[in-house]
């Protein structure tokens, strides 16, 4: 009972906060923009549903190239940490006289 009312909660104030927003006059003029190119991207995908698989293939893959590429670097400065710090840990000890 307790999650259903948290989530109405939430659902409600998000609501209350977006209707108050709408009072500003930049913020309608915003929201219509906006909701302006949804609606023509929409359109665009419906009348063209190859050329939108295929932006979205390509955005897949971009995005896949670019993940690889930053594992690569998280790879590459965890083997520089490992190997500073075993240059460090390895030092001799000097006498104590």
């Amino acid at each position: 009972m307790g999650k259903k009312r948290l989530i109405s909660s939430i659902a409600i104030g998000a609501a209350i906060g977006g209707i108050a927003a709408l009072f500003d006059w930049d913020t309608r003029n915003y929201t219509k923009h906006k909701l302006s190119n949804v609606k023509d991207k929409s359109v665009e995908m419906i009348k063209n549903p190859t050329i939108s698989v295929h932006n979205a293939r390509i955005a897949m893959e971009e995005f896949s190239e670019s993940l690889v590429y930053q594992a690569e670097n998280a790879v590459n400065a965890l083997e520089q940490v490992e190997n500073t710090l075993t240059r460090v840990t390895s030092r001799p000890k000097r006498i104590q006289g």
